[in-house]
């Protein structure tokens, strides 16, 4: 699967561009790379654009009309010392909070790259490892 960095960025045309890419088998499996490589991008750059810190790794995965994303890192100072008192509880549950709150943003990247429409969404932490699960259903297969 393709990763992505934060270092790595997508741009309103390179998504743009793969919206227009040619049904032939090849140019599926590059644009299916290319936009696996621009969800993950685009998960990256809003968790570092609305909690101030981005993932330091992330995956994305296409099964059907399931899109799975699996980002590495991203814990703030805060969180980090409340999980070293014990309190992941409290960090899982503003998280979730947090993204229901702000789920309309990650529709929105999701629906622009793959050009789906994103039917629901969920997203869950877990600490040992740390990793936070972006997960959306798209009324079709991208």
């Amino acid at each position: 699967m393709d990763e992505a960095t934060p270092e790595e960025g997508v741009s309103g045309e390179a998504a743009e561009s793969i919206l227009e890419t040619d049904n032939s088998s090849t140019a599926t499996i590059e644009g299916r790379g290319q936009m696996r490589k621009d969800v993950s991008n685009a998960m990256v750059g809003l968790k570092k654009q609305l909690y101030g810190k981005g993932p330091v790794k992330a995956k994305t995965y296409f099964n059907d009309n399931l899109v799975f994303v699996v980002l590495e890192g991203g814990l703030t100072k805060n969180e980090e010392t409340l999980i070293a008192a014990g309190e992941e509880h409290m960090v899982r549950q503003y998280r979730l909070r947090f993204q229901e709150v702000v789920a309309h943003t990650a529709h929105e990247a999701v629906e622009r790259i793959t050009g789906c429409t994103v039917l629901t969404y969920h997203s869950q932490i877990v600490f040992d490892p740390h990793r936070t699960f972006e997960i959306f259903v798209l009324d079709r297969e991208p």
